[in-house]
């Protein structure tokens, strides 16, 4: 399983708001000289990340982006499900029985009970993580 840019720069963003954010309001052109990141694909991020309640965005002079909630209580997963969709390896390890997947073979498949377990490991290694830890805050 390999994650995209989605994930890896709007982690980037994340820690980067997580440490800002104290003296204000972080703007996308900050974020975006810093990490080296197109301000427009920062924005298409953050705009994802806002929907799901991550962060609020800030108007006026001094606007940019803020944490939502505290960095202690947004995970990894969060921000990765959040702009990935689906962390599952494969189809046939989403647990959602009743989901068309491309193998026919879904429930007699020797092969699911590995990536049911590579997803969980998956779900519960992104769980433990909290912005906080990235930004060395615990």
């Amino acid at each position: 399983m390999k994650l995209s840019t989605k994930s890896t720069y709007g982690l980037r963003a994340m820690v980067n708001i997580a440490l800002e954010q104290k003296k204000g309001a972080v703007s996308i052109k900050e974020i975006s000289k810093k990490e080296n990141i197109s301000s427009v694909y920062l924005e298409q991020l953050l705009n994802k990340l806002r929907r799901e309640d991550l962060v609020k965005s800030v108007r006026g002079p001094t606007g940019g982006y803020v944490l939502s909630r505290k960095p202690d209580d947004i995970t990894v997963k969060d921000i990765v499900k959040t702009l990935e969709g689906s962390i599952a390896p494969v189809d046939c390890a989403t647990g959602r029985e009743g989901r068309r997947t491309v193998c026919n073979k879904n429930k007699n498949c020797a092969a699911r009970i590995a990536w049911t377990k590579l997803a969980k490991a998956i779900d519960d290694c992104l769980k433990s993580v909290t912005l906080a830890d990235l930004c060395g805050k615990k």
